[in-house]
């Protein structure tokens, strides 16, 4: 061996040893790779989640009981294509951040937000027309009639943020986190369990799972995870109280 490759050799030895231990002295950076991971997966696999439940919900629609007089009611029709739209859209979204086809999620983009506007408004018609009074209204309703309007303005709230990669996925799936209630409680009906438990079980288990996320991928937890979550209660506590 040369004096020269000797020295290349040494050089090279000496510059990973200086970074191991940069590394050793700097935790935060030892997980990027693991941060890269959990950025590409958590969100399709919670997405998938929340494509499940929401085939389950509307099972009955779909399969079991296809007579049934929502299933040719035009607002109720178009009120489920726009929110299965959205769904799907949702897992579409995490699915080519996956595969790091950019170009594509930012076409698709626009095309969500139009889909989003259709739930906006397709939920808050249904709830114009059986709306009797506050006083008259069951609680969960109301908070369901809270929770579209947090949707669209965390959607908003995205798309405004979608140069922020950070901001823009945990906006938006926040937003769908908050269109639950209407799935969760129909995943209770259509599995013979009550909708009390599988509503606050499922509900609070992914926003737990939005902690877990960002504690595992980011050591710290972003202020739209923790104040996302305080809204949530508080809205309960306005639909409940009120």
């Amino acid at each position: 061996m040369s004096e020269a490759s000797g020295w290349r050799i040494k050089e090279r030895s000496w510059r990973w040893f200086q970074k191991a231990l940069a590394e050793s002295k700097n935790p935060s950076r030892l997980p990027r790779k693991n941060e890269q991971e959990m950025n590409k997966n958590y969100f399709f696999s919670a997405s998938l989640v929340i494509l499940i439940c929401s085939l389950i919900a509307f099972s009955d629609n779909l399969i079991t009981d296809v007579g049934q007089p929502s299933n040719s009611d035009p607002k109720f029709i178009i009120h489920g294509l726009f929110c299965l739209a959205w769904v799907c859209t949702l897992v579409a979204q995490t699915w080519l951040i996956r595969r790091r086809s950019f170009s594509a999620h930012k076409t698709l983009g626009a095309f969500s937000v139009l889909t989003a506007l259709g739930v906006f408004l397709t939920t808050s018609y249904i709830y114009y027309t059986k709306f009797e009074g506050w006083e008259n209204t069951f609680f969960l309703v109301r908070s369901n009639m809270i929770f579209i309007t947090s949707f669209a303005i965390t959607v908003t709230l995205g798309f405004l943020n979608r140069k922020t990669p950070e901001r823009h996925r945990r906006f938006m799936y926040l937003a769908t986190l908050y269109m639950l209630g209407p799935i969760l409680d129909r995943v209770g009906g259509n599995t013979g369990i009550s909708p009390y438990l599988t509503n606050p079980v499922i509900w609070n288990g992914m926003f737990l799972s939005f902690f877990a996320y960002d504690w595992l991928a980011k050591k710290k937890i972003y202020a739209i995870t923790y104040v996302g979550y305080v809204w949530f209660w508080i809205v309960w506590a306005i639909a409940i109280l009120t």
